[in-house]
Order: C-alpha cells, then sequence, then structure tokens
C-alpha cells in the first residue's frame, strides 16, 4: 500500500519510496511494479502523473483524478509555478553555505549533449551539514567528506537536480549515473543501505479547483534518520 499524503475530489499525492518507477517504461522494461499502475488499483480509479521523479528518488509525488485537472496541472508545471524542495546527500564540502547553479541543459540526458537545444536551468542550494566518515575510495585519503544539501529546483529540466549537483563536483551520493562507483558503494557498506539520496521534500502549487496554495510534504524515512540527526529538516 503506497502511503498517500494527500487525496480529495481531484489530486491525490503519494510518498514515493525509493526504487519505484512512476510509470512503466522501455528504458526499465524489467521492472513491473510502477506507482501508476499501484495507486490505480489502490483507489480503485483511474489517475494521471502530472510531474516525474526518478525511479531512485523518495518523496512528495502528484497524480490528478482526472485528465483535464491533469492537464491543468501539466501546463502549470510548464510555466514554472509550483516550487519544490528536495533533500541530497552529496559527494564533498561546498566551499560556501549556500548558492545557486545557474547552468543551462541539454532537453534529453539519455542522448549525448552535441547537437541538442540547450535549456535553461536554475537550482537554488543550502548546505544543510557537513560530514567525514572514515571511507577510503581515493589512496591520498584516509576519510571521505559529504553533504546535506537542500535544493529547489526553479526549472522542471529532466534530470535537473542531479545533473546540476555533478556540474558543481557535488554528485548525489547513489547516482549511478553522475556519481562514481567506489564511493557509492563504500557508502552503501557504510550506511547498510543502497539507494539513491535524494527525497523530494516539499510541493507547492496552487490548488486547480480552490485557487488556494497547496503544500505537500513528505518526512524523510527511516533510513534518513542517522544522517539527519537533530537538524530538524521539515
Amino acid at each position: 500500500m503506497l502511503r498517500i499524503l494527500h487525496l480529495d475530489d481531484v489530486l491525490v499525492a503519494i510518498d514515493k519510496p525509493p526504487g519505484l518507477l512512476v510509470h512503466r517504461t522501455q528504458l526499465d522494461a524489467q521492472e513491473e511494479l510502477a506507482a501508476l499502475q499501484l495507486l490505480r488499483d489502490q483507489l480503485g480509479r483511474p489517475v494521471w502523473p502530472v510531474h516525474r521523479l526518478d525511479k531512485g528518488t523518495s518523496g512528495v509525488l502528484l497524480f490528478a483524478l482526472d485528465a483535464g485537472t491533469a492537464s491543468a496541472i501539466g501546463q502549470a508545471f510548464e510555466r514554472g509555478e509550483p516550487t519544490k524542495r528536495y533533500l541530497a546527500l552529496v559527494r564533498g564540502w561546498p566551499a560556501e553555505d549556500a548558492g545557486h547553479i545557474d547552468h543551462p541543459l541539454a532537453r534529453d540526458p539519455e542522448k549525448p549533449s552535441a547537437g541538442q537545444p540547450l535549456l535553461d536551468a536554475l537550482t537554488r542550494w543550502r548546505c544543510l551539514a557537513r560530514m567525514e566518515w572514515p571511507l577510503q575510495t581515493d589512496p591520498r585519503f584516509a576519510s571521505s567528506r559529504f553533504a546535506l544539501m537542500e535544493l529547489r529546483p526553479e526549472s522542471g529540466r529532466r534530470h535537473q537536480i542531479r545533473r546540476h549537483l555533478k556540474h558543481i563536483a557535488h554528485p548525489i551520493v547513489g547516482d549511478a549515473t553522475h556519481g562514481k562507483g567506489p564511493l557509492n558503494r563504500a557508502v552503501a557498506a557504510h550506511l547498510g543501505l543502497q539507494r539513491l539520496w535524494l527525497h523530494a521534500l516539499e510541493l507547492t502549487l496552487i490548488h486547480p479547483a480552490t485557487g488556494r496554495p497547496l503544500t505537500l510534504h513528505a518526512e524523510p524515512g527511516p533510513d534518513w534518520q542517522p544522517l539527519l540527526g537533530d537538524l530538524g529538516v521539515a
């Protein structure tokens, strides 16, 4: 059973677990389970996804309960109106406590960037904590540094947060595409869990029926607790 964060006449939001597809895709053809089908069966009615989360990302995922609502919210996302907040564990210590990444991205990350149009993309970030663990993945260093970061993407490019953090040399831990395999494996062994350490904390949008702001929040799961400690991330 999926954990439902919000349900009304036109919208339903869930707390997506890591490792679950939003919908079935030929890019991951061997995976049979997907949030869309599970939620449809759980509610006993059709649902329409209105935005994406990567398979490895956990947290707030919103669906519409009719095609008209799905279209309206999809257009709002296209205009960049909803605001999103994420939590990530990244490699290394950012030099500053906060900043932004203004770096255009190719439309399709599955294809070579050369020849593709570059689209404006902006992500604001804040460093919540810095930590150092006794993990040696580079013979030059006896330990490895990590940071917890809050991220607010102001555009909605595909894999934007993952690509932007790679661009500033702080890839998300557990990112098999943009990170470092030896480091990912060392952290998985250290924490006893292998996953993409990216969580969709919050989504705020204008409700299409009431016209009022709606904020959806998913607390980080138990796997995050050893990392969060007393930070009070909310």
